[in-house]
C-alpha cells in the first residue's frame, strides 16, 4: 500500500513537471518573439506574415530540443525533475545565455559570443554529465534561432547585416560558427573546469578556452583565407574568439551568486566561503563552544575523505561537518568537550539532561536555517543523530527508575539520515568520539570500535532513509579507519631536558611530557 502511493506520488509530481515544461516552453518562444520584434521593429510583422513557415519550423526544433532535455532527467534523475525550481532554473540558464549571445552577435561580432557561458554555469550549479547534456541542447538552440529568426551580425564595415533567407544564412556559413563554437568550448569548459576550486582560477580558464577557439575560428575560415589571404580579418575575429572566452568565464563568475541566492544552489564556491574562519556562526564555535569547534574541524576531515572515497560531494560533506554540532551554541557547558571540571549534569535528572542534549540537533537546524544557510546543510544537523538513543542518561535513568524508563525518551528526535552526507557525518562523528576514548588506538582496535558504530546503527535502521549501500558502509569503515590512525596515533616521549640561552643543557625535573 506504501509503495503503491508512493509511486502515484511520483507519477503526479512528474505530470507537474512536464506542465512546467510547458510553460518554460511557451514562455521561451514568447522570449524569442521578442528578439525577433527587437530585430526589425518596423518589419517584424512582415516576418510573421511572410515567412511564418520558417517560424513553425523554429517553434518545432525548440519543441524537439526541450523534449530531449527533459527525457534525459526523466530516465537519469526523476527526482531532478520533481523540483520546479530545477526546471526553471535550467530554462533561465538557457534565456539568460541566449540573450547575451544574441546582444554580443548583434552589436559586435559573432565570434564575441560568450559561447562557454551556459555550459560553465551548468557546471558548477549541477553536474558535469548535466552541463554537456544541456551545453549541446544550447548549441543547438542557438543554430536553429540564428537560421529561422533573420537574426543580425556585424559585418566588416561596422552596420549590420540581416540574414534574410535559410539558404542564404546556410550558404553564408557565420550561421555555423556559435554551433562548432558552443559545442566545443562548452564541452572542453565542462570538461577542464570540474577541479576548479577558487572564483580566480575560473576566470584564468578563459585562457584555455581560447586555443580550441583560435583553431575553429581558423579552419572555418580556411576557405576565405587560402582564396583572399585577408589573414587581418582573420586577425581581428580570433581576436573576438578570445574574448568571447574570457567573457564566458567573467560572467560565470558575476551570475553564479544570483542563481546561487535565488535558485538556492550550492556551488563549489559557496561551500568553500562557509567554511571561511570568518563566517559568524564558525567564529562563534571558536569562541564559545572551543572543544566542539576543534572535534568538528576533525570530523571535517574524517567526512571529506569518505566523501572522497565513495564519490560523494566531498566539499558539501566538509562544511555540512563544520557545521554539524553549531546547536550545541545555546547550551555549550553541558557538553562534555566544552566543560573543564565541573558538569552540569550531576545536578540535573537524567530526563532533563537527555532532554538538554537531544536539542542540539533541533536547534542547530533552526540556528542555520534562521542564518540563511543552505537548507542542505542545516537537514545534516538535524539528521546525524537520527533517533539514536542517548545511552549514558538512558543507563542512568534506568538505575535510578529500578528499570522502569522509556527508550523513546532518552532518544534523539529524527530524522534518521536522508543523503549519503549526513550518514556519512553520523558515523564520523561517533567513530572520533569513540577513537578519542581508546588508550590504545591500534588499526585493529579503531577498526573494531568503527565496526561496531556502523552495526549498531544498521541494527536500529538508521541507513534505511538514505542510498547508502553495503559497499559504501564498507569503504567509509576502510576510510575512517586509516584516518582516525592517524589524526589519534601515538607520540614518542621526549627526553625531559630543556636548554637555557647558553644553549646548555638543564635537567628538567618534571616528568617526560608528549611533544605536539
Amino acid at each position: 500500500m506504501k509503495y503503491s502511493e508512493e509511486v502515484k506520488n511520483m507519477r503526479m509530481k512528474l505530470l507537474r513537471s512536464a506542465l512546467y515544461f510547458a510553460l518554460c516552453y511557451a514562455i521561451f518562444l514568447i522570449f524569442i518573439c521578442f528578439m525577433i520584434f527587437i530585430n526589425d521593429p518596423h518589419n517584424w510583422v512582415g516576418y510573421f506574415r511572410n515567412d511564418y513557415t520558417r517560424f513553425l519550423s523554429l517553434c518545432i526544433c525548440v519543441l524537439l530540443l526541450f523534449a530531449v532535455v527533459y527525457f534525459y532527467f526523466y530516465f537519469e534523475s526523476k527526482e531532478f525533475l520533481t523540483s520546479p525550481k530545477n526546471i526553471f532554473l535550467i530554462f533561465s540558464l538557457m534565456m539568460l545565455s541566449l540573450l547575451i549571445c544574441y546582444l554580443f552577435g548583434r552589436f559586435i561580432s559573432v565570434f564575441a559570443r560568450p559561447m562557454a557561458l551556459l555550459a560553465l554555469l551548468s557546471l558548477f550549479l549541477f553536474n558535469r554529465r548535466q552541463a554537456i547534456l544541456l551545453n549541446f541542447v544550447f548549441s543547438l538552440l542557438i543554430f536553429v534561432t540564428d537560421t529561422y529568426t533573420g537574426n543580425f551580425t556585424a559585418t566588416s564595415d561596422g552596420g549590420f547585416a540581416k540574414l534574410p533567407a535559410m539558404a542564404d544564412v546556410v550558404g553564408s556559413g557565420e550561421v555555423y560558427y556559435s554551433l562548432m563554437l558552443g559545442f566545443v568550448c562548452g564541452t572542453f569548459a565542462t570538461l577542464t573546469a570540474g577541479n576548479t576550486k577558487t572564483r580566480g582560477s575560473l576566470l584564468l580558464l578563459g585562457t584555455f578556452l581560447s586555443v580550441p577557439t583560435i583553431l575553429i575560428i581558423l579552419l572555418l575560415e580556411l576557405p576565405v583565407l587560402s582564396s583572399t589571404g585577408n589573414w587581418i580579418a582573420y586577425s581581428a575575429s580570433a581576436g573576438f574568439g578570445v574574448m568571447g572566452c574570457f567573457l564566458s568565464t567573467a560572467l560565470a563568475l558575476c551570475f553564479m551568486p544570483l542563481f546561487e541566492v535565488v535558485f538556492g544552489r550550492l556551488t563549489v564556491f559557496r561551500l568553500r566561503e562557509l567554511t571561511s574562519p570568518n563566517m559568524p556562526l564558525i567564529q562563534r564555535l571558536r569562541s564559545e563552544a572551543p572543544g566542539t569547534f576543534n572535534h568538528s574541524l576533525i570530523v571535517a576531515q574524517l567526512a571529506e575523505t569518505c566523501a572522497i572515497a565513495i564519490g560523494e560531494n566531498a566539499e558539501l560533506a566538509r562544511a555540512a561537518a563544520y557545521y554539524h554540532d553549531v546547536g550545541k551554541l545555546k547550551e555549550p557547558d553541558c557538553f562534555t568537550e566544552n566543560q573543564q571540571g565541573y558538569n552540569v549534569h550531576d545536578e540535573l535528572t537524567p530526563e532533563l539532561s537527555a532532554d538538554i542534549i537531544r536539542s542540539h540537533a533541533k536547534d542547530g537546524y533552526e540556528l542555520l536555517i534562521n542564518a540563511r544557510l543552505p537548507k542542505e546543510i542545516a537537514d545534516v544537523a538535524r539528521e546525524h543523530h537520527g533517533t539514536l538513543p542517548i545511552k549514558y542518561f538512558y543507563d542512568k535513568a534506568m538505575r535510578l527508575s529500578g528499570g522502569d524508563s522509556r527508550i523513546e525518551d532518552y532518544s534523539y528526535l529524527g530524522p534518521t539520515p536522508r543523503s549519503k552526507i549526513s550518514a556519512i557525518i553520523m558515523i564520523a562523528d561517533a567513530s572520533e568520539a569513540a577513537a578519542r576514548s581508546l588508550k590504545d588506538r591500534s588499526p585493529e582496535n579503531v577498526e573494531r570500535v568503527v565496526r561496531t558504530i556502523i552495526e549498531e546503527r544498521m541494527d536500529l535502521d538508521q541507513f534505511s532513509d538514505c542510498a547508502v549501500t553495503m559497499r559504501d558502509l564498507s569503504v567509509i569503515k576502510g576510510s575512517l579507519v586509516d584516518a582516525l590512525s592517524g589524526v589519534h596515533h601515538h607520540r614518542v616521549k621526549y627526553p625531559s631536558i630543556r636548554f637555557n640561552r647558553a644553549r646548555q643543557a638543564v635537567k628538567d625535573e618534571e616528568e617526560p611530557h608528549d611533544e605536539s
